[in-house]
């Protein structure tokens, strides 16, 4: 298995397990149905700031963790370049991100119009951004292990 396709697959892993344990310690301080519109949209921001937050940081780690462990099994660096391939590969996969994300925004924007309650966008939006980050990830292992 290449560098790019170990990396893919560890960028994977790593956004469902942060995804999950995140939701996972914060979705149960959720208030409840008869809680204000106020702390609502409170409670949903924070959780989607966070998140962000948490997942970048999270990926840092991670990822200057795989490097070091990459390294010190294989005996190999990094790639200091990016070729062609590379380049194609990411544009490709981030083609695919963007797409799922938007699409996840069409649709939280389309259940407030449906007269749905403003919970259901924010689930909505947070798990378009979910699903875009697997899909950026997928894309790019999908690419490296079948080609362009």
């Amino acid at each position: 298995m290449t560098y790019q396709e170990k990396k893919s697959i560890v960028s994977l892993i790593s956004a469902v397990l942060i995804f999950v344990a995140y939701s996972s310690i914060v979705y149960p301080r959720h208030p409840g149905d008869g809680a204000e519109a106020d702390e609502i949209f409170r409670y949903w921001g924070s959780f989607v700031l966070i998140l962000m937050l948490v997942s970048i940081f999270a990926h840092i780690v991670i990822g200057i963790v795989f490097n070091i462990v990459h390294r010190m099994t294989t005996g190999e660096k990094e790639p200091s370049f990016a070729d062609e391939l590379d380049k194609l590969i990411d544009l490709k996969a981030f083609r695919n991100s963007f797409l799922v994300f938007v699409l996840g925004f069409l649709a939280s924007m389309g259940a407030l119009v449906a007269g749905q309650p403003s919970q259901s966008m924010f689930v909505i939006l947070i798990a378009a951004g979910f699903l875009s980050d697997v899909t950026g990830s997928a894309t790019r292992l999908y690419h490296y292990r079948r080609g362009v």
